[in-house]
């Protein structure tokens, strides 16, 4: 499997370049890579290719974040909606209560009070008695509509925030769609990217590959590391259990995971609950430097945060690479760190 990261020596501090382009600017590069003129450089096509095979890996990472943040966003926003239809139900419930309340009290009125007020106070036997249950009666009538225009204007609102919601849901569930139809763009490139690498001679595509250290070197030597705290150790075990398990689109376990996926996944076992994106993962804790990382720390990869993985110690972060690539082991410095989090 060809990797979009560089060989790198192991270490905290050492970092490799990233290749952050725009998805028109990968998908034009991926497209040239089989329309390369006849006499064009084996050399220049090689590197062509990796170069293609880098920035199409990089987007099909922000495309799956973006996917997971419109995901959770539209769950949020259900959600709301669900809340809001419950209130609004009571609601409902209580205009109910009170417009039969009314309908009662005005078929009295009107059984009493039909004629001239000051005729039935005349007419009356017992005129302090008739005043009496007027006032009252007046002032029951004037609380009930009081009360059912309150319970009528919370209606109104409530209508309008479940209009809003669904609004709101309806645009992020096409912003999903859209979403899913540029990771598809993506992996078409990647697709074509891939094969065009694996056209080149083993020993030449061997050279551009780095690989996992996983079945070549082993787990990393944890001996001497300092540990992290009970739940980042328990993290820990938990992501190294997920070794080897593939990378899947918007996964988060336990059969397959994306980057942001295995790091929630693996923190849920160890009862922390953190966000679903790497974005908002880089800030679910404090900020330590490179250099003080211990196992269990998050660490985020390039400036807008698009890959994660969690240190093990020994220089090492276990993740979930991209598409083709199982949860592994790899160098920290295999791109730019621009993070480390500390849960």
């Amino acid at each position: 499997m060809v990797s979009h990261r560089r060989p790198t020596q192991s270490g905290l501090n050492r970092s490799v370049r990233a290749t952050v382009l725009s998805a028109a600017a990968a998908a034009t590069a991926a497209a040239t890579l089989t329309g390369a003129p006849a006499n064009a450089d084996p050399q220049d096509a090689r590197e062509s290719a990796v170069a293609a095979v880098d920035r199409l890996l990089g987007e099909a990472e922000r495309a799956t974040e973006r996917y997971n943040e419109a995901g959770e966003r539209a769950e949020s926003l259900r959600q709301d909606a669900e809340r809001a239809q419950d209130r609004a139900a009571r609601e409902q419930e209580g205009v109910n209560r009170m417009r039969d309340e009314l309908g009662a009290i005005a078929g009295a009125q009107y059984r009493t009070g039909s004629i001239d007020p000051a005729l039935a106070l005349l007419l009356s036997s017992d005129p302090d008695t008739y005043l009496e249950r007027a006032a009252a009666l007046d002032r029951v009538g004037a609380r009930q509509s009081l009360t059912l225009d309150k319970l009528r204007r919370a209606q109104r609102a409530l209508a309008q925030t479940r209009a809003e919601a669904g609004h709101a849901l309806a645009e992020l569930e096409r912003d999903r769609a859209a979403v899913t139809r540029h990771k598809r763009t993506v992996e078409s490139r990647l697709r074509q990217a891939r094969r065009l690498l694996a056209s080149l001679p083993p020993q030449e595509r061997a050279s551009f590959d780095r690989a996992s250290r996983t079945g070549r070197d082993g787990e990393p030597d944890l001996s001497g590391v300092a540990p992290g705290s009970p739940r980042a150790m328990s993290a820990v075990a938990a992501a190294r259990q997920a070794l080897g398990r593939p990378y899947v689109w918007g996964a988060n376990g336990p059969s397959g995971f994306d980057c942001s996926g295995l790091m929630q996944w693996a923190y849920a076992q160890a009862g922390v609950a953190l966000p679903r994106t790497s974005q908002a993962q880089r800030y679910a804790g404090r900020m330590v430097p490179l250099s003080q990382a211990r196992p269990g720390d998050l660490v985020a990869y390039r400036a807008d945060a698009s890959h994660i993985g969690m240190y093990v110690g020994d220089g090492q972060v276990v993740h979930a690479p991209y598409p083709g690539a199982p949860v592994r082991y790899d160098p920290v410095g295999m791109m730019p760190v621009s993070s480390v989090t500390r849960i």
